[in-house]
């Protein structure tokens, strides 16, 4: 099946569709105006706190079914005259969609040297605790698929974003491989990205984790105890992206939306337990009696979501277990912020921890509301002083790498 693709519209006809559904939407507007005598408030509800808006509205949804139909409509006039969804999405070609957080500049430039101080902070703080740090920054969408961008294009921010961020974190010492690379010879052999989702396929975390794999043992990771692990492909079936979600043309008009992808579900087990077909994969004992895994995974969806299998992946490339703390919904900070506070990662740290980044995280803000702001002021006033000697360093050993 071929993907969907737009085709140019004259302006006569543009201004045809947008009258015609101008009108279908204010007869649509007329009809919801019979829900207005059934409506009574319960008793107590007030003008003043906003209750009696909110009824009003729970009241309209419930008796005004036709709603889908409008916002259907409306998507769909979006969708085929503009080329246009809800914010959130960017519309690409052939049925390929990107996150619009690939498309905007930074907030402001202090926002993404707070977000690096902050980095910088994390990094020191795991020295302390004897934990080695891997930087695993993911590339964006954007910069492994730049042939399927439509008309609208990442802002200027964003074209070096990923090798300055390399560059700042080889410059701090941090470990920090090249994985665009990977990402770009995997394409050779399948898609490394999903097309109408923000996440990557099972084969592009697959290049990621090799990647990774082969530096660690060939560096921080060279004495970690060694276990075979064993990955089983299962059936391929239908994906419905994150990103079609920013299309609401269902039920109504889902022949206009992109096809589905196809998703290979992967399971990663130790080899012994794939021999005698054990599975211990329900076991949620992190700090009991069992061994504890050497290395830590902490990330974001690309991470926590299984249906990438990236832990998995990581787990095989390494010939080790891993602990995988990463969460999904809440970016690359928070997650990481939580483990320095879990008490369990206090008393028994792992020796080595990766931290999975996409680039696309590190200009944009985070809402990290929930930890104590005197705690993540330190960390960052910690990273910007270290930052600072790296840079003194820097300028004193103009051959320092």
């Amino acid at each position: 099946m071929q993907p969907t693709t737009h085709t140019h519209i004259s302006k006569p006809l543009q201004y045809t569709y947008i009258a015609v559904f101008g009108g279908m939407l204010l007869g649509l507007a007329g009809l919801s105006l019979k829900a207005f005598p059934s409506f009574s408030a319960a008793e107590g509800t007030t003008v003043l706190n906003g209750k009696l808006a909110h009824a009003f509205e729970g009241h309209y949804d419930e008796q005004f079914p036709i709603k889908r139909l409008g916002t259907n409509l409306w998507a769909a006039l979006d969708y085929t005259v503009f080329e246009e969804g809800r914010p959130g999405v960017v519309l690409g070609k052939d049925g390929w969609l990107f996150t619009d957080e690939e498309f905007k500049p930074a907030p402001s430039q202090q926002q993404l040297d707070d977000n690096w101080a902050l980095i910088r902070g994390v990094q020191q703080e795991l020295e302390r605790r004897g934990v080695k740090l891997v930087l695993a920054i993911i590339p964006a969408k954007t910069r492994l698929y730049p042939e399927y961008l439509g008309k609208e294009q990442p802002a200027a921010l964003h074209a070096s974003l990923y090798q300055d961020f390399l560059q700042r974190a080889r410059q701090a010492g941090m470990a920090a491989p090249e994985l665009l690379e990977s990402m770009e010879k995997a394409k050779d052999n399948g898609q490394v990205f999903l097309r109408t989702d923000t996440h990557w396929t099972p084969l592009g975390a697959e290049a990621v984790a090799q990647r990774l794999g082969e530096s660690i043992r060939a560096g921080q990771g060279a004495d970690l105890p060694t276990q075979t692990f064993i990955t089983e492909a299962g059936k391929s079936g239908p994906h419905k992206g994150d990103l079609l979600t920013f299309l609401p043309l269902d039920p109504l008009f889902t022949k206009l939306l992109p096809p589905e992808d196809q998703l290979q579900q992967r399971q990663t087990h130790p080899a012994a337990e794939a021999a005698t077909g054990a599975d211990n994969s329900g076991g949620d004992d992190l700090f009991g009696d069992s061994a504890q895994p050497q290395v830590a995974l902490v990330g974001t969806s690309y991470s926590a979501n299984p249906r990438w299998n990236f832990a998995g992946a990581l787990k095989q490339a390494l010939s080790a277990d891993v602990i995988n703390y990463a969460k999904e919904g809440k970016g690359p900070l928070e997650p990481m912020l939580e483990l320095l506070q879990d008490e369990g990662f206090k008393q028994k740290p792992a020796q080595l921890l990766v931290w999975e980044f996409p680039e696309r995280y590190l200009p944009m803000h985070s809402d990290l509301s929930q930890f104590n702001p005197d705690w993540v002021a330190q960390l960052r006033a910690e990273g910007n002083r270290d930052e600072r000697l790296a840079a003194t360093n820097q300028a004193g050993n103009p051959t320092a790498h």
